[in-house]
């Protein structure tokens, strides 16, 4: 039996370089509710932040706690999710974001992550 490993991006960063981007991308994100990135980026934004979402989504004392958790005490972060993004999707089973493709520059393709 062979085990297949599993692959994510690595972005040439090592692991907590990696997890400090994916805060700082999900914070811009939340802040500005459509950022503009590299399509790699923006694909593996996307489930880091729905799970972000989901939790918001009811403002229990133990979601906000672990929102306090991710976002390092950013208390208006914390605000904004609870009070304005999480109600918005509270019917929403899923699908918070939306990836827009732009124009390739060289190797690289931009894209705009935004909530839908």
């Amino acid at each position: 039996m062979a085990y297949t490993r599993k692959t994510k991006r690595v972005f040439g960063r090592q692991r907590d370089q990696k997890k400090a981007l994916m805060k700082s991308l999900a914070r811009s994100l939340v802040l500005h509710e459509k950022i503009k990135t590299t399509e790699a980026k923006a694909k593996s934004l996307r489930p880091f932040i729905e799970k972000i979402v989901t939790r918001s989504a009811s403002a229990s004392l133990s979601n906000i706690r672990n929102l306090n958790s991710v976002f390092g005490n950013d208390k208006k972060i914390v605000q904004k999710l609870t009070s304005e993004i999480g109600p918005k999707y509270k019917d929403r089973k899923g699908g918070y974001t939306r990836i827009i493709k732009l124009t390739p520059i060289g190797s690289r393709t931009e894209a705009i992550i935004e909530f839908v």
